[in-house]
């Protein structure tokens, strides 16, 4: 298994970021889901977009993904 490096929880705040646990199987679900329809905002989008990066990138740092 992979070394974990722990997050700098006093940076991540300072991004106005708060912890969220969820499991793999989660993740994966929002990874990989996207309801954007064609009329969907594009900050909507972007959002989005952000979301399923770092559900993906917490997969892969954990080496969960499939």
């Amino acid at each position: 298994m992979p070394e974990i490096k722990p997050t700098d929880a006093e940076a991540e705040r300072a991004r106005g970021r708060v912890p969220l646990w969820l499991d793999a199987e989660d993740l994966r679900r929002l990874a990989s889901h996207c309801c954007c329809s064609e009329d969907t905002p594009e900050e909507d989008r972007e959002q989005c977009g952000r979301i399923r990066f770092r559900a993906s990138a917490a997969l892969h740092k954990h080496d969960l993904s499939r």
